[in-house]
């Protein structure tokens, strides 16, 4: 018995030795080890194209100059919008859609999968357009018309984020080879009962990790950018209408350290307070019994000016007598209003 408790130590200490006490040596941390190489050099008449790099960095448009006596700023401050509800309906100028904070590349396999899981089959998927049309179906409370859908999916004006709008149409039955899409849904109605239904099963949905490789740039370019002229100051690109665009910068102009002080829509001007709070400024008993710096009247001190240029708005900030604020004071306080907008 003792003999073998014996080996059977040994053997417990052999197995947690590792491979070392075979002469084999660990070559787990070896990766910490690697240096970097140049990339590897093709011959010009030869092909390179299964050579190229796994990760490649794409350029970045406009990429404004750095001084040489360069301080690194403080990192940005979270948007108010990743805290804020993840699924929910908007509605604007009598356009409807569901806002989800996620990006479309995971959106666009979720929706087909609850499609069909409701017996709506989809008859046409193009993820490069982010298009889904139904199948005809009908409706229990309507037998005598046919009814499809088509939905568009398309990047949100919050930061990685999808809004997916709704196409409703219907006919009579025996009519649907005929039928072409109408600019607006036929039934309010069923518009808004089918985008209800994303809505509550986005939400009641708690995994996200499919994603569809297909779907990567679905529905075009971003509605939002924030640009870096060469020779100009920063200004925020948003690709929609002026009222949208007027309501999202509202938005976002009364949140992270942003205040509404005053504002003229038909100038498309804003003034607006921004200082850098943390919660460290404010002390125990001020959290606890208030302060009477709260009551003080603020005082603008910038100005945000939107124009409307050809199909897109250009939202600028600058201070209150209208003067540039430097390409990089401009750039940190857009990418603050760029990152709550929604």
């Amino acid at each position: 018995m003792k003999k073998i408790i014996s080996w059977f130590s040994i053997s417990l200490v052999i197995g947690l030795s590792g491979c070392n006490w075979l002469g084999v040596r660990d070559r787990s941390n070896d990766y910490l080890l690697a240096e970097e190489t140049q990339p590897t050099v093709v011959p010009a008449e030869m092909d390179s194209l299964d050579l190229g790099q796994i990760y490649p960095i794409p350029p970045i448009p406009g990429k404004p100059a750095v001084d040489r006596d360069f301080e690194v700023p403080r990192p940005q401050p979270a948007s108010v919008n990743t805290f804020e509800q993840l699924v929910k309906i908007q509605s604007m100028d009598g356009r409807r859609w569901v806002l989800i904070n996620i990006s479309p590349s995971e959106v666009w396999p979720r929706v087909r999968s609850l499609l069909n899981r409701n017996g709506v089959p989809a008859a046409k998927a193009e993820g490069s357009n982010g298009i889904i049309e139904t199948t005809w179906v009908n409706f229990k409370t309507d037998t005598e018309n046919s009814h499809r859908f088509r939905f568009y999916i398309a990047p949100g004006v919050q930061l990685e984020s999808t809004e997916i709008t709704a196409l409703h149409q219907q006919v009579v039955s025996g009519n649907e080879e005929q039928a072409t899409w109408p600019e607006d849904s036929d039934s309010d109605t069923r518009e808004q009962d089918m985008l209800s239904l994303l809505a509550n099963e986005l939400a009641a949905a708690s995994d996200y990790a499919s994603v569809s490789l297909l779907a990567q740039n679905i529905g075009g370019a971003a509605k939002v950018e924030v640009m870096t002229p060469e020779v100009a100051d920063p200004y925020i690109m948003i690709n929609l209408s002026f009222d949208r665009a007027w309501a999202s910068i509202s938005y976002s102009a009364a949140r992270g350290g942003f205040v509404i002080v005053d504002k003229n829509r038909s100038e498309g001007l804003l003034y607006v307070n921004y200082s850098e709070q943390t919660e460290e400024d404010e002390g125990f008993f001020s959290r606890w019994f208030g302060d009477s710096s709260d009551n003080e009247v603020l005082e603008a001190n910038y100005r945000l000016l939107l124009d409307k240029v050809g199909q897109t708005v250009e939202a600028r900030i600058v201070d209150m007598k209208g003067n540039s604020l430097g390409q990089t004071e401009s750039l940190r306080l857009l990418q603050i209003l760029r990152g709550n907008m929604s």
